[in-house]
């Protein structure tokens, strides 16, 4: 096999505005990561919103990310989705010496109602499937998570690193969970996270939206927004084939 000698390409830079300061990423070492905008997170009838989570920001997180991956798509950005669940007997999920067993409020809320059961987040369902209005494009790529980090017994690490991807651009559902908890993992992992915080919603009150989005300005990355997003990646000529 012959290496190119060409490799790594040239970069293309652009500073992105951010909290607490403006962060200078490359395109190509750049992904951005759609948390979980699944049924059960995002659509009325899906686990959220049967648990009893208020799910009225939804709507205006899945406009906000559609446009954060066309704008991210436009500029040759890779687009990574998560979809957070398990097989259908939930062996995935851990049984009663697991403490995602206990704490999960989807498993929790299965144990209440069993009628329920197969139902929430189970692969191969709706309350699993990502919602209509962000269907992976080709090129995009989607990475199954059994637990509230992308990170965890997942491919997601490998797939950054054989991409030589640095830069993760979160959006999604929820904030206070499976967002930050991903980005607080990547940050340990040297990997630079950025969140928009206008394409998030919590699962609980306004004050854990608020939180998360201290936790990040402060101790684990950057703060940015949609139109700064779209902005800065506007700048940017659509890479040549």
């Amino acid at each position: 096999m012959t290496l190119s000698t060409s490799y790594p390409p040239a970069r293309r830079t652009v500073v992105l505005p951010a909290r607490p300061e403006p962060l200078s990423v490359a395109v190509e070492e750049t992904a951005v990561v759609v948390v979980d905008m699944q049924n059960a997170y995002a659509s009325p009838g899906g686990y959220l919103d049967i648990a009893g989570f208020d799910i009225s920001g939804a709507k205006a997180a899945i406009s906000a990310v559609a446009e954060t991956v066309e704008a991210a798509r436009a500029a040759g950005v890779t687009v990574i989705y998560f979809q957070n669940g398990w097989d259908k007997d939930y062996v995935e999920a851990g049984g009663p010496g697991s403490p995602n067993w206990h704490k999960s409020n989807a498993l929790k809320t299965m144990r209440k109602e069993p009628e329920l059961q197969g139902k929430l987040l189970a692969k191969g369902g709706w309350d699993y499937a990502l919602v209509d209005q962000l269907q992976p494009q080709p090129g995009d790529i989607v990475v199954p998570k059994p637990r509230y980090s992308g990170f965890f017994n997942s491919q997601f690490d490998s797939i950054l690193r054989a991409r030589g991807i640095r830069n993760l651009v979160f959006c999604g559902i929820a904030t206070n969970v499976c967002v930050e908890s991903t980005l607080r993992d990547g940050f340990h992992l040297e990997y630079f996270g950025i969140l928009l915080e206008d394409a998030t919603h919590q699962a609980g009150p306004d004050y854990v939206q608020k939180a998360a989005i201290y936790n990040v300005e402060t101790f684990f990355g950057w703060v940015s927004n949609v139109a700064d997003f779209r902005r800065a990646f506007a700048q940017i000529p659509p890479k040549e084939d």
